[in-house]
């Protein structure tokens, strides 16, 4: 199974969203995008901050998602209460996961901020497979975050 080449995406993102600055445009694309880009990924999208300690769903591809996450609870919620990226091999072993899709075996979740270093959502991605994600995914899609959101 071929991984993304992240270097080709952050290309075809930047391309697709040059000049853009509405959040949940910019979201809608990158979810699209980077979900369809390997076939790792079965879940992908964003929960936005929406009121303190509080996330919503937002733009994403897959079967539905959980429509509000604190950050207290979950994956997505460690990335938002921590700031730092969420590597789960085995979402089982993750105290507190809440499972949206029975079918999600590991998950990434990055911390997702603005220019003004704000935190504005998460982006979370879950893969049927166990150890789905490493630190190259980390790193790659933590500079597509960055390059779109924080520019």
């Amino acid at each position: 199974m071929s991984r993304v080449d992240y270097g080709d995406l952050a290309k075809q993102i930047a391309a697709l969203t040059e000049g853009e600055t509405d959040e949940v445009a910019l979201m809608a694309t990158l979810a699209c995008e980077i979900h369809h880009s390997d076939q790792r990924f079965d879940w992908t999208g964003f929960y936005r901050v929406t009121e303190p300690e509080l996330m919503k769903i937002g733009p994403y591809q897959g079967g539905h998602g959980c429509l509000v996450i604190p950050f207290s609870r979950g994956v997505c919620g460690a990335a938002a209460r921590t700031g730092e990226v969420q590597l789960v091999d085995d979402v089982d072993a993750f105290p507190g996961h809440i499972a949206c899709a029975s079918s999600t075996r590991s998950e990434i979740v990055l911390p997702v901020r603005n220019k003004g270093g704000d935190l504005i959502a998460v982006l979370d991605i879950d893969s049927d497979q166990p150890a789905a994600f490493d630190a190259e995914d980390a790193e790659g899609l933590a500079a597509i975050l960055d390059a779109t959101f924080a520019r």
